[in-house]
């Protein structure tokens, strides 16, 4: 058996390589690397796919940081997060001058509780901040309904859920991203669409709000030497965009072999007692970023796969409101029990569009080759 990977660029980058390297080639030919050919290919390639506006950017945090900045926001202007997440989706409200108002998580989908948003309401409370956690949705619909009671923003941190639908309760259903004012997506290489660098894109259905985004990203340009606002310079290049558009081709069928590996992982882990395997909600579909379990033997765990040639993460080991750079927002241990408990537990195995069963197979009989020791 060959090596496992984590995550295998390379394995899926050689279903594809005839048509991607003819395509970055191509770029390479037609010198047009920054803004154009490729790229703007690539936003309507992924507009009609999301049925959105796309504005192509740097990278995910960047594409954060740039919405924040179209909604006007002003300093210490409070938005509701979870402090169980990626540092980047604090950070860039921290570098704004907003002010992260943490609530904690369901134990067994890791997206915020909406009900302890509710809670967090003030009259300073600006924007909403759900992520959707490792490929499945938040639970969007009671935040949209409190988000028109109190004039609040919803901006979505898609960025590990793209391709994921997000199901109303009347049965309709729209792409992870593209339900609040704002939707935000990486496409850092590991990601559902990745690309071969840093990448990312931001999305809104308001057509006005799209312009001001487009502004921001390219130094808050008008027309060129023409600058209406504040900006920054953050853009996707071509041979990405070329990369992706490659890939966005056979974007569906990767969604399918995730979830198919998810679904033998649901199967050969099922009967575990000490694992808790990832829930699935009837509101979202999901995508598996990551498969992510828990357990409270997760070091152990860990160690003995790490032993078997079997890699594994933890997303994350240190949750947001005990790292040392955001003590100033006085919060303390135990303030988020659920989020807490989950930096202890959680553990993400091998998850990627080319995993073999035979690797599945020994993956999952390693794992319960421990728990039965």
């Amino acid at each position: 058996m060959e090596k496992i990977h984590m995550c295998d660029t390379y394995g899926q980058y050689l279903t594809m390589k005839e048509e991607i390297d003819a395509a970055m080639q191509e770029v390479i030919k037609s010198t047009q690397f920054i803004k154009s050919g490729k790229v703007l290919e690539f936003e309507k390639e992924l507009s009609n796919y999301l049925q959105t506006n796309v504005i192509a950017c740097g990278n995910g945090t960047d594409a954060l940081q740039i919405a924040f900045m179209a909604l006007g926001l002003q300093p210490d202007d409070e938005v509701i997060t979870s402090p169980f997440t990626f540092i980047a989706t604090v950070e860039v409200l921290a570098l704004l001058g907003l002010k992260p108002v943490f609530v904690d998580v369901h134990p067994d989908t890791f997206n915020l509780n909406e009900n302890e948003v509710e809670k967090a309401i003030t009259p300073k409370t600006k924007a909403i901040l759900p992520i959707h956690l490792f490929g499945q949705c938040a639970y969007l619909e009671p935040m949209l309904k409190m988000a028109e009671k109190h004039n609040l923003f919803i901006v979505e941190d898609a960025c590990q859920a793209l391709g994921t639908d997000y199901i109303f309760s009347d049965g309709t259903q729209k792409k992870a991203g593209t339900i609040g004012h704002i939707g935000c997506n990486s496409f850092f290489p590991s990601k559902n669409l990745g690309a071969f660098g840093d990448g990312g894109a931001i999305f809104t259905g308001d057509v006005k709000l799209a312009s001001v985004i487009r502004s921001i990203a390219n130094h808050g340009m008008k027309a060129k030497y023409q600058y209406e606002r504040i900006g920054v310079n953050s853009r996707l290049d071509s041979i990405q965009a070329a990369v992706l558009s490659v890939k966005l081709k056979y974007f569906n069928k990767h969604i399918r072999a995730r979830q198919q590996a998810a679904a033998w992982y649901d199967e050969h882990l099922k009967g575990i007692e000490e694992i808790q395997l990832p829930q699935r909600v009837n509101y979202s579909t999901h995508t598996f970023h990551q498969y992510t379990i828990q357990t409270s033997r997760r070091n152990e765990l860990q160690q003995f796969l790490n032993e078997k040639g079997i890699p594994s993460m933890v997303y994350y080991p240190g949750v947001i409101h005990l790292q040392e750079a955001y003590q100033y927002l006085g919060y303390k241990k135990g303030d988020f029990p659920v989020s807490e408990h989950l930096a202890e537990t959680v553990l993400s195995l091998p998850m990627h569009t080319e995993l073999k069963e035979e690797e599945l197979e020994y993956i999952t009989s390693s794992i319960k080759e421990f728990f039965n020791k």
